[in-house]
């Protein structure tokens, strides 16, 4: 079962009666924001699909491994977005990807009217290279680079 788009659950919920509504819910769990899990599962089912390790995007994000398990597991939470925004990044998410993770995760999606949010836009568009290449990208732009995790919140 794969996860579906508003519009799709739109769709059902329109021939949905009142009586079903139990029913939709157990049969779109997947689409649905409710669940606590929902970004740990997303996260681990898209690096499933791009054939990538958890360990290969910790060392790519430059996350440290221990706390990146937390963060995946479920067993640790950040405030930060820089944090979140690194592992998309380097778990190679696409853009609409990486909204979607942010949202899942509770955090704001980037905003392409904040002008470091819309550089991040067209870096994950364009992807220029490692986070070295990114935090860069963002320096010479006179923007704040992607923090690291020095500050485990």
């Amino acid at each position: 079962m794969s996860e579906k788009n508003t519009d799709d659950l739109k769709t059902i919920l329109g021939k949905t009666h009142l009586s079903e509504f139990d029913k939709y819910v157990k049969e779109n769990k997947e689409s649905m924001n409710s669940s606590e899990d929902s970004f740990f599962m997303y996260i681990k089912d898209l690096l499933a699909k791009k054939s990538i390790t958890q360990q290969a995007v910790f060392l790519k994000a430059d996350i440290p491994e221990r706390y990146g398990y937390k963060l995946l597991s479920g067993e640790k939470r950040t405030k930060q977005r820089d944090i979140i925004l690194r592992i998309c990044y380097a778990a190679e998410l696409t853009l609409d990807e990486t909204q979607r993770a942010l949202k899942k995760y509770g955090m704001p999606e980037l905003y392409a009217k904040v002008p470091r949010d819309a550089l991040l836009m067209i870096i994950f568009n364009d992807r220029p290279g490692s986070i070295i290449n990114v935090n860069a990208l963002l320096k010479e732009n006179g923007m704040e680079p992607l923090r690291t995790s020095g500050l485990q919140d």
